[in-house]
């Protein structure tokens, strides 16, 4: 990882001395440089009663089914390949999960999770692919949450909010975004997201939170607040990212691999059409860490997960590793 921003270090330092209790709903000045950030960078507009903080964004990824009263015969479908903590997160309440990335075909869901930009793969969903769930989950009555902590990292396709009007129809009921400063900040170790959307569900949410201690201390909302309103250090990281991205996406092309999706976010997707674990020890032997496929659903069994987070001079010596 590449390290945190001054000015958010700074923020943090200022904002220490916080003998008190924060609130589970976080200051008002934390919820209204979300609603900015939202408004700038997704050109979604959410009121600052429908945000909550969170501890980082994976805890409510884990705890969210809980949170909307989801057990035992409830259905929550994840997408075909992703992180595993979505069906953890059903494991966790006792509800079954369908991994699929048609959730029309599954009947009586309750909770749809869609992750745009994706990840371990990249992959970004169509304002016109969101639209259709959004409307086929309305008349079931469904929720959809939408984990879209790389959107502003998009690079050959333009990741779009669910609360964007274009997919929302100008109203959130029944939607909500998870985000967070993890990535496009370096702030990965303060622990950081917020959810944002439906009024209600917010509400029912942020109610249970706040008998469960579910709170962000002070001195990180200080800090993401400076995240928040500031583009300048994530366009900054956007270019570090750029760079290695083109760097490891030549190394890997010339020794073979084909790199599927990838539109966007933090992850090259690659494959040779062999089993995973055997591209792992590939990679192994010539010390280069990827992640195997499979971690993410069997359908990943013969890709594997590169990241761009490795730092400059790492991702340097990359291309003749491979060689």
């Amino acid at each position: 990882m590449d390290s945190t921003p001054e000015l958010i270090q700074a923020a943090l330092r200022h904002a220490a001395n916080a003998p008190g209790y924060p609130t589970a709903a976080g200051r008002e000045e934390l919820r209204a440089a979300c609603s900015r950030w939202l408004d700038r960078v997704t050109g979604a507009d959410v009121a600052t009663s429908a945000i909550v903080p969170t501890i980082g964004s994976k805890e409510m990824v884990a705890g969210l089914p809980r949170l909307l009263d989801l057990g035992p015969g409830s259905r929550i479908v994840i997408p075909k390949i992703a992180y595993p903590t979505y069906a953890v997160g059903a494991v966790l309440a006792g509800a079954e999960f369908i991994a699929t990335d048609q959730p029309e075909s599954v009947e009586g869901v309750d909770l749809v999770w869609l992750n745009s930009p994706g990840n371990p793969t990249g992959s970004v969903l169509s304002a016109a692919r969101l639209q259709e769930i959004v409307a086929w989950a309305r008349e079931v009555g469904a929720v959809v949450v939408s984990d879209e902590c790389y959107i502003e990292l998009g690079w050959e396709g333009e990741p779009v909010s669910l609360l964007h009007p274009s997919v929302s129809g100008g109203s959130h009921e029944g939607l909500l975004a998870l985000h967070s400063l993890s990535k496009r900040s370096n702030l990965a170790g303060y622990r950081f997201g917020f959810l944002a959307g439906d009024p209600a569900l917010v509400s029912r949410i942020l109610l249970v939170r706040k008998h469960s201690g579910m709170m962000v201390p002070t001195p990180i909302q200080a800090a993401a607040i400076a995240a928040l309103d500031d583009d300048e250090h994530v366009a900054e990281q956007k270019e570090r990212y750029r760079r290695r991205r083109d760097l490891l996406a030549a190394a890997v092309r010339e020794a073979g691999f084909r790199i599927e999706h990838s539109e966007a976010g933090l992850y090259l997707w690659l494959t040779r059409e062999e089993p995973c674990w055997d591209t792992v020890r590939w990679f192994a032997a010539r010390g280069i860490v990827v992640t195997p496929g499979d971690f993410y659903g069997p359908e990943g069994r013969q890709h594997v997960r590169m990241a761009l987070t490795v730092t400059d001079d790492l991702a340097g010596q990359v291309p003749a590793r491979l060689a």
